[in-house]
């Protein structure tokens, strides 16, 4: 299995619950935006679209920088990559064990001469 930390992991997936901070990730995987331009799609104050937005960054899914008072967002994609890494170790192994049963079942269907 992929070794991984399991603290980053899990804020990894903690903050990829949200469907709101899915959506913002969507939205930063075409480029770099401010704050006021992710929250315009949502019916939500601007200091909660702020709230997810720390979720991500404290899981280092974004970056943000400031120039004045714009604070602009960017996607990180490391701690996806990380993610990506660990689920695909499962998709081995259930693949590996899919595959036995196939092996198993026309075992099954075959004959014994």
């Amino acid at each position: 299995m992929v070794k991984c930390k399991t603290g980053a992991l899990n804020l990894t997936f903690s903050a990829l619950a949200d469907p709101t901070r899915r959506n913002i990730l969507d939205h930063l995987s075409r480029g770099e935006c401010c704050v006021t331009d992710l929250a315009k799609p949502y019916a939500m104050s601007l200091p909660a679209v702020s709230k997810h937005l720390r979720v991500l960054e404290d899981a280092g899914l974004i970056c943000r920088h400031r120039q004045g008072r714009i604070h602009s967002i960017s996607l990180k994609a490391g701690p996806l990559q990380e993610a990506q890494a660990w689920m695909e170790s499962y998709r081995r192994h259930w693949e590996v064990s899919f595959d036995r049963l196939d092996d198993f079942l026309i075992q099954l269907q075959t004959p014994p001469t």
